[in-house]
């Protein structure tokens, strides 16, 4: 895909609401991810992130409003914005009798792509995620983080355009996650791919194109991080007073920048000029002292008030994304 940029968006979603009973899980969401962006969704338990994705994937329906992905709505064209999909689930969807090469190759007959193209690509592919020698293995050999590695390399057997990563990463180890947010990085330059995704490691998306943060359906900020943590995050200073008395005097004398306090520590918000009269005033009388920059888990908690503490579905909670049972659960 040459060239420059198209300036339609890979997706779009215009006030799109769902609900499930009583339960809303969105609520007139809309925002655009444009073409070759790498755009993270962050949100903790009961956001709404897997109704949303599975609105994209054509799943579910939304109740309310329209989404559309390479241009075609989701539930008048759904075959034709399928086929510019490529889809990693948060839960494995390989099938484990059949070998690496016969996974790729039956997602590619599923999607219509001629043999000798089939082949080339699946060569492609597992060199790309570095599985070739496990070409002719069965998938149940494969380690938790190899076996994602293949489920990204399915997604791209066929003429994928966007990208969707449900929680890629969770429960792998740091080492594993790096890898796969490598290919990620790879796909997208050599493919000229546009990729959604979602976690809830925070640390991961600062290398992303923009963030969009979501709670209870809603939409409360989308930027780039940089910004995020200009206009919602701020500086903190944690310090360890010397005794009691030292902590009790800080608290009394800085309430209104008393920001919390973490075991032994006063977190105070700050800034530079701060910093320097805090020092001058109460240097002495302090054990230690260090400046916290804005960081995007500092923004997270600022706009929700909690931390992020998403986990790996179930199959329970998978039942009720697919809105099988009403208003029970929000996901």
């Amino acid at each position: 895909m040459p060239g420059q940029p198209n300036s339609t968006p890979a997706i779009r979603l215009d006030a799109v609401s769902k609900r499930y009973g009583r339960t809303l899980a969105l609520d007139q969401v809309s925002f655009e991810v444009r073409d070759r962006e790498l755009f993270a969704l962050l949100g903790p338990t009961g956001a709404g992130k897997p109704t949303l994705l599975h609105i994209l994937c054509t799943i579910l329906r939304p109740d309310h409003g329209v989404a559309l992905v390479g241009g075609f709505d989701v539930v008048k064209q759904a075959l034709a914005a399928r086929r510019r999909l490529g889809i990693v689930f948060q839960e494995p969807s390989l099938d484990d009798r059949l070998t690496v090469f016969e996974n790729l190759n039956l997602h590619g007959q599923v999607f219509g792509v001629p043999r000798k193209l089939r082949r080339q690509r699946i060569d492609e592919m597992l060199a790309l995620v570095e599985l070739s020698e496990w070409a002719d293995k069965p998938a149940r050999m494969l380690s938790s983080g190899m076996k994602r590695r293949l489920e990204i390399a399915r997604a791209l057997i066929h003429d994928s355009e966007i990208m969707l990563l449900d929680e890629p990463t969770v429960g792998l180890d740091a080492q594993t996650r790096g890898r796969i947010w490598s290919y990620i990085h790879r796909l997208r330059t050599e493919r000229q791919i546009t990729v959604l995704i979602t976690t809830h490691y925070i640390e991961e998306v600062e290398g992303c194109d923009r963030v969009c943060v979501v709670d209870h359906g809603k939409i409360l900020a989308l930027d780039t991080p940089e910004t995020l943590k200009r206009d919602h995050g701020k500086q903190r200073l944690r310090l360890v007073p010397r005794d009691d008395v030292d902590r009790q005097e800080i608290r009394i004398r800085f309430a209104d920048r008393l920001a919390g306090e973490a075991g032994d520590s006063i977190l105070l918000t700050s800034d530079d000029t701060f910093v320097e009269a805090f020092l001058a005033e109460y240097g002495r009388r302090i054990r230690s002292m260090a400046v916290e920059v804005p960081s995007l888990e500092m923004v997270f908690l600022s706009l929700t008030g909690r931390e992020l503490r998403d986990q790996a579905a179930g199959a329970r909670d998978r039942t009720y994304a697919f809105g099988r049972r009403g208003g029970e659960h929000t996901r």
